[in-house]
């Protein structure tokens, strides 16, 4: 579980902050990739912009990954890198707060930044399972999506 500190008290009706889901090659950011990279950068409860990378398909030899993020193709931009997905994502939070999935690869492959890094499911009263996803969309009736982001959002929007 990530240590709550600053922003345990957070007021999310009244913060700007980013929420953010990695999809990785590997759970060791040493030796993976970041196929996928989506955020939505927040202010109260109102989505300010979008981050939606991709690591270029022909550059993952995983079948599963790129099952995985096989959808909206042509919503994503496309980079040869995963330092210019990270590098592209650090300009894009700047030192706004990061609402994470607290899982161990999220964690590892956000290590590097400064933001202060809270679980999404703190302010969810959710804990992270192997079905989290599935509770989330019971608890709060919404429609499957491959965009968990969008999920996240739009359970944060019925709990404020």
């Amino acid at each position: 579980m990530i240590i709550m500190k600053k922003g345990d008290n957070m007021d999310l009706k009244s913060s700007e902050y980013v929420i953010l889901e990695i999809i990785p090659t590997s759970s060791n950011a040493k030796v993976g990739d970041i196929a996928q990279l989506c955020a939505l950068k927040i202010k109260g409860i109102k989505l300010e912009e979008r981050f939606d990378y991709r690591l270029d398909k022909t550059l993952i030899n995983i079948p599963d990954i790129l099952n995985m993020i096989n959808y909206d193709n042509d919503s994503f931009n496309y980079v040869k890198s995963s330092k210019t997905i990270m590098g592209r994502f650090k300009k894009f939070i700047g030192d706004l707060p990061l609402l994470i999935i607290d899982n161990e690869y999220t964690k590892d492959y956000l290590s590097n930044l400064k933001n202060e890094k809270l679980s999404v499911f703190k302010f969810l009263n959710l804990e992270v399972t192997f079905d989290v996803f599935d509770e989330l969309i019971r608890k709060y009736n919404l429609e499957p999506t491959n965009h968990l982001v969008d999920l996240l959002y739009e359970a944060l929007i019925m709990e404020l």
